[in-house]
């Protein structure tokens, strides 16, 4: 709220009575508030939206029957995903009408718990782009898995009073809640006055019920209509993720409709640098809603007015008197292409180009997080126990994989990678403790014929995983991500091909976005030489450590068969 002074002031350059700082002119308005275009002059005074006409101002712009359409607010998105500081963020998004996140910072709180929450407070203050964040529900994700942290209540209790802290992110052991972990409950309890998103792929009757009872508030996991219907029947705020890696806007579009649209959001849960740049962010996302049918002023509303009541952001997400002056005018809203992008009523990007910006200070922050020796190619061999093992099959674009029972390959008594039938070798190595903790596997699916390629980044823990044909490269490919202080690599036995180092927590770079795109692209290329067929190797690299998608994953304490949720040999 203004001090008085300020306030007074507003009141006045409403009336007329002092001059507004800008009067935009000829354009049509998106009211979100009753879902029609309107055509008025919008006055601004020191950020703020004073009212639609009759003001005399310092500074006239003519949109020349333009719309003009509020700022647009991603509702749930791990800014990590991005594989660049929210600085770098910021730059890629703002100029496509972006003016606020609501992040759950996840990732990076599974390698640096607080600490690194902490880093993206500071590393988000006075951006052209609003960060907001959730407190993550789930460090470590699971017991299958070493993290860098641990985050109970106490931890939590400390973020609470952040100005910029919504609620409690995502509740992902949805099985905890309706069972009633004591540990679960607690933080539950903790934030039962904020928001608490939810994450509930298929939960459904009584189970849901009782996550409901809990308090949980939405869910952005519905992959089908009749989940997110029946969500919304019982009072659910459905998110509807349109991302790099899962897409439920074409299964989900028909659900929305006059009476159900104000309780949906459009969010991107994930956007990887190569769609920030190519492609873009919301406004992507709403093109592609107003492709599947949906109205395009309901779907501006479910990334505007809707997340900004969701999570209680008042003044945000409308062009309104008292609203702030966040919005982007163009040309058409079946085709959205942001042309002067306005933060608090500042012009901050122009046809795409965003204008220079301080980078915020955060040189008080220790961000390496490589705890680990290095390792030679016998930390890779794996006696034979014998004659069949178990093999994860990984598919093409999907995250889900498939347990599969193979022959053994066997040399001098070892069990080896077999590349002529793709069978090829998987290790994740702990990173975070200097444990020492190794699991070890084979996967199927990534067509190399030589060499390695090694990641620091692993969900949900973040350790180092590596898929290989020899063990001489995948030491080689842990070693130069060691060296990188985190990161990506693709190697052939003693070689260094490509390297993509993420020196933030061994998740992020401090690089410009199109350096980042290019390293990608570069490691993509070294793989393909490799023999590789994947489309996106380190996006499927990524998942193969996360315990909780089924059916077989791998995590630096072993082979885990999800269905069981437990550790299984690797010998069948």
């Amino acid at each position: 709220m203004p001090d008085k002074s300020a306030l007074s002031d507003l009141i006045k350059a409403a009336r007329g009575e002092i001059p507004a700082d800008l009067l935009i002119k000829n354009c049509q308005v998106v009211n979100v508030f009753n879902g029609l275009i309107e055509s008025y002059d919008v006055a601004v005074y020191d950020g703020v939206i004073v009212g639609f006409g009759g003001q005399r101002a310092n500074r006239t712009m003519d949109l020349e029957g333009r719309y003009l359409v509020p700022g647009m607010i991603d509702g749930h998105i791990h800014i990590e995903s991005s594989m660049v500081i929210p600085y770098e963020f910021t730059r890629a998004v703002s100029g496509h009408g972006t003016s606020a996140v609501v992040a759950d910072p996840h990732e990076i709180a599974n390698v640096m718990g607080v600490e690194g929450i902490r880093y993206l407070l500071e590393a988000t203050g006075d951006l052209p782009v609003d960060f907001y964040f959730m407190i993550p529900s789930c460090v470590p994700a699971t017991h299958l898995e070493t993290a860098g942290a641990r985050m109970g209540a106490a931890e939590m209790k400390e973020l609470l009073q952040e100005d910029r802290v919504l609620g409690l992110a995502e509740m992902m052991n949805y099985p905890g809640v309706i069972h009633g972990n004591p540990e679960v409950l607690a933080k539950l309890e903790l934030f039962k006055d904020k928001i608490i998103d939810g994450h509930a792929p298929l939960l459904s009757g009584n189970e849901l019920d009782a996550y409901l009872v809990a308090g949980i508030c939405s869910d952005h996991e519905c992959v089908e209509a009749y989940e997110a219907e029946e969500k919304l029947s019982k009072g659910m705020w459905v998110m509807i993720r349109e991302g790099s890696q899962s897409r439920n806007l074409a299964a989900l579009a028909p659900v929305v409709n006059r009476v159900t649209s104000g309780r949906c959001m459009l969010v991107s849960d994930d956007r990887h640098p190569d769609d920030l740049l190519a492609h873009g962010h919301l406004d992507v996302i709403v093109n592609r809603a107003v492709e599947e049918g949906i109205d395009p002023v309901t779907a501006i509303r479910m990334v505007t007015i809707n997340p900004s009541r969701y999570f209680g952001l008042r003044r945000k997400g409308a062009i309104a008197p008292g609203y702030q002056a966040d919005f982007f005018s163009c040309a058409s809203l079946r085709d959205i292409r942001p042309e002067k992008v306005f933060k608090g009523g500042r012009l901050v990007a122009e046809d795409g180009i965003v204008f220079p910006f301080p980078r915020p200070e955060t040189g008080s922050f220790d961000l390496f997080s490589m705890n680990l020796s290095r390792v030679a190619p016998e930390n890779f061999v794996l006696p034979a126990g014998g004659k069949k093992i178990r093999v994860i099959l990984v598919f093409e674009n999907q995250i889900l994989t498939k347990e599969l029972i193979e022959g053994a390959p066997v040399k001098n008594a070892l069990v080896v990678a077999d590349p002529a039938r793709d069978i090829l070798k998987i290790a994740v190595i702990e990173r975070h403790k200097n444990t020492g903790n190794m699991g070890l596997g084979f996967v199927k699916g990534f067509g190399m014929k030589r060499g390695a390629i090694g990641s620091s980044v692993a969900h949900d823990s973040h350790n180092i995983i590596v898929v290989g044909c020899d063990e001489a490269s995948m030491a080689t490919a842990v070693n130069s991500l060691v060296e990188a202080g985190g990161g990506l690599s693709v190697v052939q036995n003693s070689t260094v091909l490509a390297r993509l180092p993420l020196p933030v927590a061994g998740l992020l770079s401090d690089a410009p976005l199109e350096d980042v795109v290019g390293g990608v692209e570069e490691l993509n290329h070294a793989y393909f030489e490799l023999g590789g067929t994947l489309p996106n190797p380190f996006m499927a690299l990524s998942f193969l450590a996360l315990p909780v998608i089924p059916e077989l994953r791998i995590t630096d304490r072993g082979l885990v068969d999800v269905r069981k949720f437990d550790f299984v040999s690797v010998f069948a």
